[in-house]
């Protein structure tokens, strides 16, 4: 028995280079349940980061009492991370779940029956409809919902009403992956394979705090860095987190920019590459468009240029564009450091660049993935639910437009193509100004999550636009509704989602949800059928009733596009692992990789973007793009370095940088009702580096003031291991507390500080790039809430370990044949290391 709350990463099972990860099978059990006692065990994927674990919830009297990785499946190979272990189940009993719907009377949200909410949600949409039309509807959605509720909405959004006004708070976390693949290569989709961890000689972490944003991820790369022919880390990040750690044991490098910089250092790696000779010119002209800009672009941005802008040492930038330069074969991850952060997309992008120009592509142990932050992000991209035309489609092109029209059996001119999909930044804008008049948001919590959200509460508590919400809980956001909808979790309703590296996995329900709360298709599915959406022939728009039946659809929404379904099937999906997608007639198995004939989709009636100006955001128009005859070539794009939005001055001297904790998920709807990992990570902190701490008088666990010019927070301060001159704040608490829920305590919100401003071609905002100060408050009566156990622990001794988490269950098993395995034709064997931690 283990506590993985001390242990994140679980024993090591170190294995040789091009062998396959041995399994491992993490088991968490609640209430003192035995696995003999268990009634029955139900498939599914843990929804609790984006890495998408192959699990099993274990059912005992018709509730969730536990759950138990998958050691068949390609994804984890058996394990659990902290917030799989812990925080999968104890939500779904909690005492505080909605189960009846909610209407604001005279100022009070009130309890009601679901056709009192839904008739009041179907007369304001048709209401405003009449008056005004459909750009008075908009919609905000998730990374948590499942394939056939995003399809279904998106569905509802561009055929039933015709609009434009649809994203989702993917748009926060994983919007610059999605621009920067097609940015680069023509269309989303990851590049890469998690395979690549066994087979790469070197590791590159742009803004990837791994340890703690995919924990199992970790444990996978762990499990090759602790071999005897372990590959490099190189570690972009300011923060000196485990990877870092890791970095300088394998003999990398830890690079820590000054916030706001990234551009500058992915620019100086580049041209490190061209004046080294490292380039693979062949290869480069025969796959690729650009090369010639960007060598021009990146000539300015030597080592001690870079160096001076980035607060690095040029050596250190050298070294890692030798590892990067000579490593046979690359890995690359991207996560919020980049994607949050100033010129985002242009640095995503940087990263594509290095191994187009070394040819590091579509094969073993050379792949890139452009992470995602939530569990689901990839499926809210690929059915159109955030915008974007359903299958990677081009909404400027007129031909994939129509495909979609005779699909769904409508008239192209309905379908929302004149102009960008509206972007969330842009949804609020309008809702706060009147002219969406109507704003549904379904299992998110922008009250919390998004930029200045006091701004965000503003918008949501206004008489300007009526509010809908469904969620599990009476969230910060489902407070300020106007009709609050009780809706279904995971494991409690069926469906099927997308991870990271395109692996497609079918969760079943185990349970029913409490009271009426109903799920999110359903809901959708109501409101369709109350608003009796007509195709142009006068039929019913839909007419799914259940979950197979709207994945089915799916699929043939997705045939012949790069992101391909047709060969899935709820029966297939049943097996013993997730499929990652394409999988149809020529690739029956499912796909690890992309691109391993270096082909991309780049082709002008095939890409799913033009392209645009990563500087400007300007858009590259049809003609543009045709006269540049990609034809299935990627292209090299660059940016020159400009200074972020707003700089470090005498009133705010230093730089505000948000980010996660390995015990909390996005804002604690789940996570925060798990006493165990709310013990780990109770309470909102913030880190300064040694040296600012002692320049400001501040010790570990002082109350500090933390104040942007947009409001502050008041925490206690961890004296950490960020870099001079930053400031490092967790996101996941807003008002919410379980002991003392207080709608109006905003002490250590995150996002009271940060700035509703956005990359100009992802659209996604910078949560990494405030202006801020530090005042003490008072001495601290302990130290900070902080975790000790990875990237926040204490820079000094005295702080007590973090610990407590309910005994888990590892086990070790013969390692299963997993379909597409590079390796799998090679022994998984390896010696095991049972230590607790075994690090």
């Amino acid at each position: 028995m283990m506590d993985r709350i001390a242990d994140i990463w679980g024993p090591r099972t170190p294995h040789a280079k091009g062998t396959v990860w041995p399994a491992r099978v993490d088991l968490h059990l609640t209430d003192g349940v035995s696995e003999d006692e268990v009634d029955r065990w139900v498939q599914s994927a843990c929804v609790l980061c984006s890495n998408g674990c192959g699990c099993e919830i274990a059912v005992k009297g018709g509730r969730m009492v536990g759950i138990r990785g998958r050691a068949t499946d390609v994804v984890n190979h058996g394990r659990l991370g902290p917030k799989g272990l812990y925080g999968s189940t104890p939500w779904a009993s909690s005492p505080d779940r909605l189960t009846r719907p909610l209407v604001r009377e005279a100022g009070r949200l009130v309890e009601t029956d679901w056709g009192t909410a839904m008739g009041r949600v179907v007369e304001v949409s048709k209401r405003l409809l009449a008056d005004k039309g459909p750009l008075t509807h908009g919609f905000y959605t998730t990374g948590q919902m499942f394939i056939e509720e995003y399809y279904a909405l998106g569905v509802i959004g561009k055929a039933g009403l015709g609009t434009p006004h649809m994203d989702g708070n993917t748009r926060l976390c994983t919007a610059t992956s999605a621009a920067a693949f097609k940015e680069s290569f023509g269309a989303d989709g990851q590049p890469g394979s998690y395979t690549d961890i066994e087979h790469c000689d070197a590791i590159f972490l742009y803004g990837h705090n791994m340890a703690e944003t995919q924990t199992v991820l970790w444990m996978r790369v762990l499990d090759r860095t602790r071999a005897a022919d372990p590959p490099t880390v190189v570690c972009v990040d300011p923060r000196r987190t485990p990877v870092a750690l890791e970095a300088e044991r394998t003999g990398g490098v830890h690079l820590a920019p000054r916030v706001g910089t990234n551009l500058a250092l992915m620019n100086g790696l580049t041209r490190e590459l061209f004046v080294n000779g490292w380039v693979d010119e062949r290869w480069v002209d025969a796959h690729t468009l650009g090369v010639a800009d960007l060598r021009a672009t990146v000539e300015p941005y030597t080592p001690r240029e870079v160096a001076r802008t980035c607060g690095i040492d040029a050596d250190d930038l050298r070294r890692a564009a030798r590892i990067f330069g000579r490593s046979r074969d690359v890995l690359s991850t991207v996560l919020q450091g980049f994607y949050q952060s100033h010129q985002a997309t242009a640095s995503a992008v940087a990263v594509h660049n290095l191994h187009l120009l070394r040819g590091l592509i579509g094969r073993p142990g050379s792949g890139i993935l452009q992470m995602n932050g939530q569990p689901t992000a990839q499926n809210n991209r690929e059915c159109g639910a955030d915008g974007d035309l359903p299958g990677f489609r081009n909404w400027d092109n007129p031909r994939h437009v129509r495909e979609l029209a005779d699909l769904w059996n409508v008239d192209p001119l309905t379908i929302p193509h004149w102009a960008p999909p509206t972007n969330a930044m842009q949804i609020f804008d309008y809702a706060e100004e009147g002219s969406i008049g109507l704003l549904w948001i379904a299992a998110t919590n922008p009250a919390v999550s998004m930029p200045e959200s006091a701004r965000i509460r503003r918008i949501l508590g206004g008489d300007r636009c009526f509010v809908v919400v469904q969620d599990l809980f009476l969230t910060e956001t489902a407070r300020l509704a106007d009709v609050v909808l009780p809706a279904a979790g995971w494991g409690e309703k069926t469906g099927t989602f997308t991870n990271v590296n395109r692996t497609v996995h079918l969760s079943e329900k185990a349970v029913d949800p409490p009271g009426e709360a109903r799920s999110d298709l359903d809901i959708f599915l109501s409101y369709a059928a109350a608003m009796d959406f007509r195709d142009k022939e006068g039929a019913p728009l839909i007419t799914w009733r259940t979950p197979e039946e709207v994945f089915d659809a799916w699929r043939e929404a997705t045939r012949g596009r790069p992101v391909d379904y047709t060969g899935l099937s709820y029966t297939r999906l049943r097996g013993p692992t997730g499929i990652p997608w394409p999988v149809n007639d020529q690739a029956p198995d499912g796909t690890d990789r992309l691109y391993t004939d270096a082909v991309f989709p780049t082709a002008t009636d095939e890409c799913e973007t033009y392209g645009h100006d990563l500087l400007t955001g300007a858009a590259v128009t049809e003609q543009e793009h045709r006269a540049l005859r990609p034809d299935g070539r990627a292209f090299l794009k660059g940016a020159h370095h400009t200074p972020a939005h707003e700089e470090p001055g005498e009133d705010y001297p230093l730089l505000y940088t948000t980010g996660r904790t390995a015990y909390q998920f996005h804002t604690r709807t789940k996570t925060g009702r798990s006493r165990s990992l709310r013990d780990a990570a109770p309470d909102a902190w913030v880190e300064l580096s040694v040296s600012d701490a002692a320049d400001l008088g501040i010790s570990e666990g002082d109350v500090v003031r933390v104040e942007s010019p947009r409001g502050a927070i008041q925490v206690k301060a961890r004296v950490g291991q960020v870099v001079a001159g930053a400031v490092f704040a967790p996101f996941h608490y807003g008002s919410w507390d379980l002991d003392d829920a207080d709608p109006h305590r905003h002490s250590g919100q995150a996002n009271e500080l940060t700035m509703t401003v956005w990359d100009p071609v992802s659209k996604q905002p910078c949560f990494k790039t405030a202006a801020c100060r530090v005042v003490k408050v008072r001495d601290g009566d302990g130290p900070a809430p902080a975790p000790t156990t990875a990237a926040s622990a204490p820079a000094g001794d005295g702080v007590p370990p973090t610990a407590g988490g309910a005994p888990t269950t590892t086990r070790h098993v013969d390692t299963p044949h997993y379909p597409n395995d590079p390796a799998a034709g090679t022994s998984g064997s390896a010696p095991v290391d049972t230590a607790a931690g075994g690090r």
